[in-house]
């Protein structure tokens, strides 16, 4: 999205910790965007959300990926280049809304 992003993260360990992994991926894209821009990339703070046991993180996802749909920018989620998945393909994630 041009103006916001969303991202989908789980922990695996009791030692994962979201706060440094939203700190560090700020800093790290900040600065990389400070390089070729003359303004910040970030706001401050962010709005976050812990998935309850009830929700099903590959709906989260799906909603992630059709955003950019919703917003009028592509006409389907698989053409807008800056989705991804580490865990699911697009094409996944579509096919399984569909069954559902």
């Amino acid at each position: 999205m041009p103006d916001h992003v969303h991202v989908l993260l789980e922990g695996f360990t009791d030692q994962s910790d979201f706060r440094r992994c939203a700190k560090l991926a700020k800093q790290r894209s900040g600065a990389a965007y400070a390089l070729t821009a003359d303004q910040r990339l970030w706001q401050k703070g962010y709005y976050e959300h812990v998935l309850r046991d009830d929700e099903d993180s590959k709906e989260v996802a799906f909603y992630i990926i059709a955003n950019p749909v919703r917003a009028g920018l592509v006409q389907s989620p698989d053409k807008y280049p800056l989705s991804g998945s580490d865990q699911w393909s697009i094409r996944e994630l579509m096919e399984w809304v569909t069954k559902t």
